[in-house]
């Protein structure tokens, strides 16, 4: 099975003030998504050179007033894999609970035993949706 690191999220309180502080450590934005929907902007930066190992900072437009002293700065790790039905299936056989089964056929979180949350994304495009995953409902948090 395929496995490649992609990036680690953090939240972050304020945007501008968290970009400048990666910038002083040589990291440059590499990619930025802005969510209407969902109410957030998401901004990938990386060191020149390094630019598949980013750190994403993940800014909440509504603010998120918990923030610095809740502990939810760090976010999850993230990685793509070959298929994710197959990764997940191979967690799960190996008592790995699916915290949020990859029902899209691209995304889904689990969780390591010391409670952090991995993200596993399809590499390319998303599989087609598929049985047990498509129906199956989310478990606890990621």
């Amino acid at each position: 099975m395929r496995v490649r690191y992609l990036h680690t999220m953090v939240r972050v309180k304020d945007l501008e003030t968290s970009m400048k502080f990666y910038e002083l450590l040589g990291l440059k934005e590499t990619r930025r998504m802005d969510s209407e929907g969902g109410r957030f902007t998401l901004v990938f930066m990386a060191p020149e050179g390094h630019e598949d190992c980013p750190v994403e900072l993940t800014y909440n437009w509504d603010g998120d007033d918990a923030l610095p002293d809740d502990s939810r700065h760090f976010g999850h790790l993230a990685y793509s894999v070959g298929n994710i039905y197959e990764m997940c299936q191979h967690l799960q056989d190996n008592g790995v609970t699916i915290n949020r089964p990859p029902r899209d056929g691209r995304m889904a979180f689990v969780r390591s035993p010391d409670n952090v949350s991995v993200e596993l994304l399809q590499e390319g495009e998303a599989l087609e949706p598929a049985e047990p995953w498509s129906s199956m409902e989310n478990t606890g948090h990621w």
